[in-house]
């Protein structure tokens, strides 16, 4: 896994709006609809650097070769009373790389990096009984409740969310 600067987000950002498009065509809840086409998924990605480089946003990215296969990012907040905190945020993993741990390696890498970073909670959402449930709750994260038609899935159709929260070991707050 590699830590894009905001420099390397841009650079890579092509490939990024790449998996993100074959993501939301692929049926997965990222918010977003299909059809998402690139200049779209493009734009997306370049309006994160800001975001990275302020250090508001922090996001990995897997590689086979060359080719970007998975993603996962954590976002965090800006008030001085949250900086324990953060949100896991867009963890893809390209359709023909599913079903080989990837998202389990690029979520294993997330935590990782916030408790390097003194994050000792995170929280996320995903649509209720999508696959990636699976993967939170194989790897420790509690679910806490069901939000009903929270968001659209790709196809436009109103879904029922999960919110999940993991807490992580203690260190000294660094941000």
């Amino acid at each position: 896994m590699i830590r894009l600067d905001e420099t390397r987000l841009l650079e890579h950002a092509g490939e990024l709006a790449g998996l993100l498009v074959e993501t939301v065509n692929g049926g997965a809840s990222v918010g977003f609809l299909a059809p998402l086409d690139r200049p779209q998924a493009l734009a997306w990605w370049e309006e994160r650097a800001a975001d990275v480089a302020a250090g508001r946003l922090a996001v990995w990215a897997a590689y086979d070769g060359d080719r970007v296969r998975g993603t996962v990012s954590l976002a965090f907040p800006g008030k001085a009373n949250s900086r324990h905190r953060a949100e896991l945020v867009k963890l893809m993993v390209h359709p023909d790389a599913r079903g080989r741990g990837l998202g389990r390696r690029l979520l294993a890498t997330a935590e990782d990096a916030a408790v390097a970073d003194g994050v000792t909670l995170l929280h996320l959402d995903t649509e209720t009984d999508s696959p990636a449930e699976h993967l939170y709750q194989s790897t420790g994260w509690t679910p806490i409740g069901a939000i009903p038609d929270y968001a659209a899935g790709p196809d436009g159709v109103l879904r029922p969310t999960t919110i999940y929260y993991k807490q992580l070991p203690a260190t000294a707050l660094t941000r």
